[in-house]
């Protein structure tokens, strides 16, 4: 009977304790690539591509829920139960391909927050760039020392700057509701439209979140054994994810919103300076100055967040633990040799978010076959039409790739 004084203790304490590890991975949904794909996409295309981020959003709720399930119910993160099913050599090829979208990642993160220092402070990139990486150590190093709790609590503070900076601007100047409805309906308009989809579909579902939160939810809940209290952390954690992605996605769409309704059209709006420039001509430099804030919060806690990643990744398919802080010099060295050598930072952050889109299903499919296997997850496995939405989730990421491989090459 020990279990029904578990569960009461756990009802003695409030359900919204229990939240926060999606908070964590919400951060790689809100990162500087996420800003430059969907500021990109508005001043561009206007409201064309709403629907992708509606589609991605929905289709990241799933995700993140069936990575936080796979942690919770099985005791291993994602990276640590693909790697129990793998030789060495598949094992080595699927670490570096992962290890390749962390890189990926970081070149987003530490790049927008070089921008954000550059734009609120007038700092060198070069410079913003180390010490958003020295920064991200730090939130790291607090992780270390006072626990994965306190480390949520920043970074959920952080979620909160990021949706403030960013949600601001759309009150101020709100979009037309008609042509926001318009672009729910799934149109691409040329080669350049499909390379952006795909941007924000890989800034949307981050494969690096999708190792991550099984990990997350596996150390902040524990393995639970079959029953009521396996039941309660389940049904918390589809709160949490839900309330997580619904900030995200907001987040996201303002992103777009603002763009569309305030620089389409406008030159040099195809870089964050560009559009930061622009929204603090149209909207005053008060919105203007959010938007940097949000910006650099975003650059921060991304960075930290995808660093931490990195680890988990490294440390589930190789069995190995490498110091956080020679790791994180190793991840920050792409961007800090991007910044250098002068390659459009706005740019290189888009082309950034492709690269992650084509890791997504390297994720997905092993996730959805993971958490469809009864001799894993036992009862907890997936329901049918569950397993068949994870399947077609994979499948559209996957043809989105394909198709943009070959307008890339033929257009």
């Amino acid at each position: 009977m020990g279990w029904l004084s578990e569960v009461a203790d756990v009802k003695v304490r409030p359900s919204m304790m229990l939240l926060g590890p999606a908070f964590v991975a919400a951060i790689a949904y809100v990162d500087p690539g996420n800003v430059a794909a969907n500021v990109s996409a508005g001043a561009q295309f206007g409201f064309l591509l709403v629907w992708v981020i509606v589609v991605a959003n929905t289709m990241a709720c799933l995700v993140q829920y069936l990575s936080a399930k796979l942690g919770l119910v099985s005791g291993q993160s994602l990276p640590e139960a693909v790697g129990v099913k793998m030789r060495r050599p598949t094992r080595l090829a699927y670490w570096l391909q992962a290890e390749s979208v962390a890189m990926a990642t970081d070149l987003a993160e530490v790049m927008g927050g070089a921008i954000a220092l550059y734009l609120l402070f007038d700092l060198p990139l070069l410079t913003g760039g180390v010490i958003t990486g020295a920064v991200s150590l730090l939130l790291l190093i607090l992780k270390d020392r006072r626990g994965q709790q306190m480390f949520e609590r920043v970074i959920t503070g952080l979620l909160l700057v990021i949706a403030i900076g960013f949600l601001t601007s759309l009150f101020v100047a709100p979009p037309p509701a008609h042509e926001v409805a318009a672009g729910l309906v799934p149109k691409f308009a040329g080669t350049e439209s499909v390379l952006l989809a795909a941007a924000m579909l890989g800034a949307t579902v981050m494969p690096h979140a999708v190792y991550l939160h099984s990990g997350l939810a596996r150390d902040r809940h524990g393995h639970p054994e079959p029953g009521p209290m396996r039941r309660m952390l389940l049904r918390v954690t589809r709160w949490d994810v839900g309330i997580a992605m619904v900030i995200a996605g907001a987040v996201n769409l303002s992103m777009l919103l603002v763009a569309a309704t305030n620089l389409q059209g406008r030159d040099n709006t195809g870089s964050i300076e560009g559009a930061h420039a622009a929204v603090g001509s149209t909207l005053g430099p008060t919105v203007a100055l959010l938007f940097a804030i949000g910006l650099l919060a975003s650059g921060l806690a991304s960075s930290s967040v995808g660093a931490y990643a990195g680890a988990m990744i490294m440390q589930g398919l190789l069995h190995v633990r490498i110091p956080m802080v020679a790791r994180r010099l190793i991840t920050l060295a792409p961007a800090l040799v991007i910044l250098a050598i002068g390659i459009d930072p706005s740019r290189a952050l888009v082309l950034s978010q492709v690269v992650l889109s084509f890791g997504i299903p390297f994720a997905l499919i092993p996730l959805v076959r993971l958490t469809s296997d009864r001799t894993l997850m036992g009862d907890d496995a997936n329901h049918r039409v569950t397993t068949a939405l994870g399947w077609l989730v994979a499948a559209l990421i996957s043809v989105l790739n394909v198709v943009l491989i070959y307008l890339t090459v033929t257009g």
